[in-house]
């Protein structure tokens, strides 16, 4: 169960608003003359990561007391309460597992008698056949000709989680060129298809109930340049895919649901790019650096899992 603790009330938040007016006074210069090992004392390393928070105005006795705040509020029973798959989103009564979309060791994780593990590798592969036939050029258009362009169509955690990170990380760029379509306003679309060629250009749609507003009057926009530029009706198999749940409304739209890419309620939308939202990051980078990504974060979230909070990443970010 998740700890419901008001942290106002704790000893450890009385002691911090009576030692804040002696650590408000305290000069940077003067902490790092007083203490040669400041930087040793409050830096952490994890694999390729240096977090140095010697320059933040805490001390010794600061860091003990945040320490002593985060266990009285029983942070380590919160930790465990996600990770288990507990429903700690209590407004929307719901798991928050996108942890497990990135949990590349396999543990087996359960939730309402689903093996969600199993279920998450099931997309993983389905994403993996798909990027690497259209990355290859497998994949041909309804002319036979090899996909250039990737259009995602998505709004807020669909759109803006794959950006940042095809953005960061397009060293490692494709042959494929991606591009995205968030905003309602037909400018934005329009401008991104007027040098795209329909014929090789691929859409995915990223709308979880197919019927987000936004993303479905793009899509339908996208869908009517696609079959005013030559393609037809069945064609358009050819060159959408579905990042949804809704079957029917995807098939109807004209999408082979073998193309549907399904991702769950326990994913937050802000955490999607980890889910089959990330098809365009996979698109972009390859699979296998899509892959490593994932397995990077599993790294993290077993640091943040497992880690005494005195050299826990995280958790020393969120108490500072």
């Amino acid at each position: 169960m998740l700890p419901k603790i008001n942290f106002t009330e704790t000893e450890a938040y009385r002691y911090l608003q009576d030692y804040f007016p002696e650590v408000s006074q305290l000069e940077m210069k003067d902490l790092f003359k007083n203490d040669p090992d400041r930087f040793k004392k409050m830096s952490i390393t994890f694999e390729d990561i240096l977090f140095d928070f010697s320059k933040n105005r805490v001390d010794d006795k600061a860091m003990a007391l945040l320490i002593q705040l985060a266990k009285e509020c029983k942070l380590k029973e919160a930790i465990e309460a996600m990770f288990s798959g507990e429903k700690i989103n209590e407004t929307e009564d719901r798991a928050v597992l996108h942890t497990a979309l990135r949990n590349v060791t396999n543990k087996p994780l359960t939730i309402d008698g689903e093996n969600v593990t199993e279920e998450v590798n099931k997309v993983l592969n389905q994403m993996k056949t798909f990027s690497n036939s259209v990355i290859s050029g497998e994949w041909k258009g309804y002319k036979g000709d090899e996909i250039t362009d990737v259009v995602n169509i998505g709004i807020g955690g669909s759109d803006l989680g794959p950006v940042m990170v095809t953005e960061a990380l397009k060293s490692y760029k494709t042959r494929l060129n991606l591009h995205f379509v968030s905003n309602v306003d037909g400018t934005h679309i329009e401008e991104t298809l007027k040098t795209l060629d329909p014929a090789k250009t691929m859409f995915l749609v990223a709308s979880k109930t197919f019927t987000t507003q936004e993303t479905m009057t793009n899509a339908h926009t996208a869908r009517d340049w696609f079959i005013n530029g030559g393609g037809k009706d069945e064609d358009v198999a050819k060159h959408f895919a579905a990042l949804s749940t809704n079957s029917k409304a995807v098939e109807a739209f004209g999408i082979d649901t073998k193309n549907m890419f399904v991702f769950w309620d326990w994913v937050g939308g802000r955490y999607s790019l980890w889910s089959a939202i990330g098809l365009s990051i996979a698109l972009s980078i390859g699979f296998d650096n899509f892959h490593e990504l994932l397995t990077g974060a599993n790294a993290a979230d077993e640091h943040f899992q497992t880690t005494e909070f005195e050299q826990n990443i995280p958790v020393m970010l969120a108490m500072l």
